[in-house]
């Protein structure tokens, strides 16, 4: 809006294609929204396999004449606990696995502990879906910490800022003296609300753990024990 306002007090206006602009900001907005919505479908994805294999894992354990009650509560809580803290570490944001890894192990623990009395059979189920299960997590960890190149969001971040100083001139020029002030103003700040738009729309795809945005994943949803 000031603008608007420098460019009208010291008639300031000029001439440009504005094809070349559209291009240069609203091309890598909308492929940097793709790129967001692409990982946002991806992490669904992985996310069912997540719960899948835990799911899995709990009915093969449950269901073996193997286990003792005691031993089938344990296996169950250390299901849990690992669908509880990774829904916490991708809520967070977190980019290590530091604080993930150690519950995760307790499945591997647990196998090497109960070894006598686990069969041959059961192992192999538990082991093959653990490998879904770091597999799933490995994909969630990967999309949560790698994002857009930030060259990329800065660069359409930079233009996005420069475009009322160019565009504003343009639209009080084509536009002429004959038409009503608010009128440019309009066009000019509604053409900003929608770059700006798009540019908070994509921002918020890049985070869709966090429980933030609108189109957030719900991860409660993927919990096992939902």
């Amino acid at each position: 809006m000031l603008t608007i306002i420098i460019c009208f007090q010291y008639d300031i206006r000029f001439h440009i294609d504005l094809t070349l602009l559209s291009i240069a900001i609203v091309f890598p907005l909308v492929f940097t929204i793709r790129g967001s919505f692409r990982r946002r479908e991806k992490a669904l994805e992985h996310l069912s396999q997540f719960r899948s294999a835990l799911k899995t894992m709990y009915y093969f354990a449950n269901s073996s004449n193997s286990l003792s009650v005691e031993e089938k509560k344990e296996i169950s809580d250390i299901l849990l606990e690992i669908s509880h803290t990774s829904m916490e570490h991708l809520k967070n944001n977190m980019e290590s696995t530091e604080s993930l890894d150690p519950v995760i192990n307790k499945v591997q623990m647990f196998v090497i502990a109960k070894g006598e009395v686990m069969s041959g059979r059961l192992k192999d189920r538990i082991f093959r879906f653990m490998n879904d299960l770091h597999e799933s997590l490995e994909n969630l960890h990967a999309i949560n910490t790698h994002r857009t190149p930030i060259s990329l969001k800065a660069y359409c971040k930079v233009f996005i800022y420069i475009f009322p100083f160019i565009y504003a001139p343009t639209i009080i020029n084509d536009m002429g003296a004959n038409n009503p002030i608010y009128v440019t103003y309009f066009v000019v700040i509604l053409t900003e609300f929608i770059l700006i738009s798009l540019y908070n729309i994509q921002d918020q795809l890049e985070y869709p753990f966090d429980d933030y945005g609108l189109d957030d994943i719900k991860l409660d949803s993927f919990k096992m024990d939902r």
